[in-house]
């Protein structure tokens, strides 16, 4: 028999809260890459469209990084001192709907790495189309997946 505990408000608040800390390091890691790389001197070799595709990427991370970072800062600004269902309700929705764009700001860079190190379009195009594939399925599929199951 599967034994359940379910969460209080106060715990839901904070494990989401936790979760937007486990993600965010990454986020800003690639962000911070994704910087870095404007000043490589390999980003010469984009042609001026795949430097658009780069631009277009990091925008993406980067409201990827400010959807993680809106709990916190609504919390602090509008429920300070106190949990309720919104918060934990509004923190759930950001962190998921954070998942997209970070899936496709990370999708055009691999399709940009994989450009520069395959020389062939097509061929990087079925890598970020995989990339997208698969952290979609991890992030999104796996957990709808388990929720069929559980119920």
């Amino acid at each position: 028999m599967k034994q359940v505990h379910y969460e209080t408000l106060e715990e839901e608040a904070t494990h989401v809260t936790d979760e937007a800390r486990m993600v965010l390091p990454g986020v800003q890691a690639v962000l911070g890459f994704q910087l870095v790389a404007v000043f490589n001197q390999r980003f010469q070799e984009f042609t001026a469209s795949e430097q658009v595709i780069h631009l277009g990427a990091f925008l993406l991370i980067a409201l990827a990084m400010g959807l993680v970072m809106t709990p916190a800062a609504y919390h602090r600004q509008v429920e300070r001192g106190c949990v309720s269902r919104r918060f934990v309700d509004l923190s759930s929705t950001l962190l998921t709907v954070a998942m997209l764009p970070l899936i496709a700001g990370v999708c055009l860079d691999t399709y940009l790495i994989a450009r520069l190190i395959l020389n062939d379009r097509d061929q990087a195009a079925m890598v970020a189309a995989g990339t997208a594939l698969l952290l979609a399925s991890l992030w999104y599929g796996v957990p709808a997946l388990c929720r069929r199951l559980k119920s």
